[in-house]
């Protein structure tokens, strides 16, 4: 495993501008996954190139200087803004005497100290032998390479073969496990998607308060920290939208600037739950001044995974900080686009939720649904989202379910051979069926009408 930064470690920060000068909100970011590591910066090193420098990124004359700066300042490691190739980081641990981790393994290691669930554990372990792999060999700069001559041929090459076969062996395994894990998870998710019931996944750049919000709809007590990655494990609850219709939301890791390619091929079962959501609710910090840059960063992501064409409802978070009211924006086509909300003081939250409803186009029915005999796999399935209210038989096995649902999940039903829409009765609360009525009793429903919604 990749060693991991004891707290309080001191640390020389390096962050360099290629083409341009240093910003200093991207020098901020990394100070934050430094501390959110556990270390403990004691002084900042930037400067500005061209190009990388092929030897040690940052050129001969700035490594100096880095090495000066460990020094004198008694730093442990060298944190450096910048994934650096295995030579790079070897060279600068040799001229410095200290160790040095690039923004790729900060992160891995960040994801290491916050990973609880069993499957966050394996996909963390697993990125991180993939990112060890190419970096190997520093592991044994003790033990001398085979050299010709009598007496001179060490074991140096022999070891570093044999670890690179236990480490491949290990990643193999940690691939099948995920696997099996992989296909318990879909197991679940192909079970909640037989049961009329949408799913929701919040995204965002980390740090933007998607746990927090998690918290305020749900009410569960999950973790939250003002902090990077401050929660990695996705959770699940179900979430009652205006008028009872129900929905399932999903709290997702956060999002970040360079983002390891080792962690998105890791965390594929992970971010699946994004990929599989009817809606994707884009959560920002409103109160940050490169939350347009954030946007963007979180959008290159979602495509990444394929999750890019998912619909988006954008939640901008921390409106207090801002000073601004809680309030709902619509596109051209006056559908909701993007809501304002305060998530820790809990304002704007029946904003968002009817933004939802509206989004998935969830206005709740309640309807008698006529089931022909045979159909007892729908039966389950309707019974298992609890939208069931009374049920009668019929004499040649039928059976008539009254069931709360969105008039589209109902057309859907109804467009299945047998089955059709009885009378309809009021429901405190939601919209009223009068959409509806002209397709009760018909069967089944047309292509043209489920086209509709």
């Amino acid at each position: 495993m990749i060693e991991r930064a004891r707290a309080t470690e001191r640390a020389v920060l390096v962050r360099l501008g290629l083409g341009s000068a240093v910003n200093p909100e991207d020098l901020e970011e990394f100070e934050q996954l430094a501390r959110s590591a556990g270390a403990q910066p004691v002084v900042t090193i930037t400067g500005r190139r061209e190009r990388p420098d092929s030897r040690y990124f940052v050129g001969s004359g700035k490594a100096e200087e880095i090495a000066s700066a460990g020094r004198e300042h008694q730093a442990e490691l060298i944190l450096v803004d910048h994934p650096l190739s295995p030579s790079q980081q070897r060279n600068l641990e040799h001229l410095s005497g200290l160790r040095v981790l690039d923004r790729n393994a900060l992160i891995l290691d960040i994801f290491a100290q916050r990973a609880r669930s069993f499957e966050g554990k394996l996909e963390v372990e697993l990125a991180q032998l993939r990112h060890m792999a190419s970096r190997l060999v520093r592991g044994w700069t003790h033990l001398e390479r085979q050299k010709g001559g009598i007496g001179m041929r060490g074991p140096g090459e022999t070891q570093l073969e044999t670890d690179r076969r236990l480490l491949a062996a290990r990643v193999r395994s940690l691939t099948r496990r995920l696997q099996r894990l992989k296909q318990q998870r879909d197991t679940g998710r192909s079970a909640r998607a037989g049961i009329p019931i949408p799913a929701v996944a919040l995204v965002g750049y980390t740090n933007a308060g998607k746990s927090t919000l998690f918290r305020a709809l749900t009410g569960s007590e999950v973790y939250i920290a003002d902090k990077l990655f401050a929660t990695l494990d996705p959770t699940v609850r179900r979430l009652r939208l205006p008028g009872g219709a129900a929905v399932v939301l999903a709290d997702t890791v956060g999002f970040i600037r360079e983002l390891p390619h080792e962690l998105i091929a890791a965390f594929q079962s992970t971010l699946q739950e994004a990929r599989s959501a009817h809606l994707l609710l884009h959560v920002v910090d409103a109160s940050d001044a490169r939350r347009d840059e954030h946007i963007e960063q979180v959008d290159k992501v979602l495509r990444e995974i394929g999750a890019g064409e998912i619909p988006q409802l954008r939640v901008y978070n921390k409106i207090d900080r801002i000073g601004v009211e809680a309030q709902l924006e619509r596109d051209a086509q006056q559908r909701a686009a993007a809501v304002w909300i305060g998530a820790a003081a809990g304002s704007g939250l029946a904003l968002l939720r009817d933004a939802i409803a509206e989004r998935l186009e969830l206005q709740v029915q309640r309807l008698w649904l006529h089931l022909p005999p045979g159909a007892g796999a729908l039966r389950a399935r309707l019974y298992a989202g609890g939208v069931v209210r009374e049920e009668r038989s019929l004499e040649d096995g039928a059976q008539e379910l009254l069931v709360d649902l969105p008039a589209a999940q109902l057309l859907t039903w109804a467009a299945l051979p047998g089955v059709r829409l009885l009378e309809a009765q009021p429901l405190p609360g939601a919209t009223a069926s009068a959409s509806l009525e002209p397709y009760l009793d018909s069967e089944p429903a047309t292509e043209a009408l489920l086209a509709r919604y």
